[in-house]
């Protein structure tokens, strides 16, 4: 069975204080969880270890870096790397996200790295995917989703894959006035599983966890989460208010 997964990015949101705040309220109401469903919160790094002091002794609920450097240490000013991520207790670290990739010029061949080095301290590892508007218009958004994959994550073993979740965000319907239909999310999530299957084998491409990361709230993730190939949200506005968070994890 794999994994069900609501994840927050706070992106760059939220004061210490305010962040202490937002964890006690999503763990005042948050609902059992069985072990193949999971929670985990991407705060900014200031954050990071007050957030795992936290959600230490909850289970399945864990806490992600929204990013980590390429290089394993060095004189990098401004840069956290994986080995440094690992040592805060932090479990999951996101990669390739669309802000990354087009505010930060991130490539696919710098994202494999960023993979590498994640995997190589024994975190997970949340990688990104999506197309923007040119491309969707152009009806051409499944190569360029399977180009970010192939050139990201096809360099891997199949082993490795048991530590790969997939986000996909469909860039040109965040921010845009333009919505992506759960039919939108599922088909692209069918997409992807498909990519992987043809690389990797029914194995790897069945248990391949793949979260919608495409204005996800309350109000429609039951929809969203009742399609076969989605898996969970990565979510972004909706991970700031502790009530609208618990909303989409009842939903999963």
């Amino acid at each position: 069975m794999r994994k069900k997964i609501v994840a927050g990015n706070w992106k760059m949101n939220r004061t210490l204080q305010e962040g202490h705040s937002l964890v006690a309220g999503i763990l005042a109401g948050l609902p059992a969880l069985s072990s193949h469903k999971q929670v985990v919160i991407a705060p900014t790094y200031v954050h990071l270890t007050q957030t795992a002091a936290q959600l230490a002794g909850h289970a399945h609920i864990h806490t992600a870096a929204q990013n980590c450097s390429n290089q394993e240490s060095g004189a990098f000013t401004g840069e956290v790397s994986a080995g440094i991520l690992k040592s805060a207790g932090i479990g999951y670290v996101i990669i390739g996200h669309s802000e990354r990739r087009e505010y930060f010029g991130e490539t696919n061949a710098l994202l494999a790295q960023k993979t590498d080095r994640v995997l190589a301290h024994g975190m997970e590892v949340i990688f990104c995917c999506g197309e923007p508007l040119a491309v969707r218009d152009a009806d051409t958004q499944n190569a360029n989703v399977e180009t970010q994959i192939r050139e990201g994550l096809f360099h891997l073993a199949a082993e490795a894959w048991s530590h790969i979740v997939l986000a996909y965000e469909p860039i040109w319907a965040i921010g845009t006035g333009r919505t992506a239909s759960s039919q939108q999310a599922q088909d692209m999530h069918h997409h992807i599983r498909a990519v992987v299957r043809a690389q990797y084998g029914a194995t790897v491409a069945d248990n391949l966890t793949i979260l919608y990361g495409g204005s996800c709230k309350p109000s429609n993730a039951a929809e969203l989460f009742a399609c076969p190939d989605v898996d969970g949200g990565l979510i972004g506005g909706a991970s700031l208010k502790a009530d609208e968070f618990l909303g989409i994890v009842a939903a999963m």
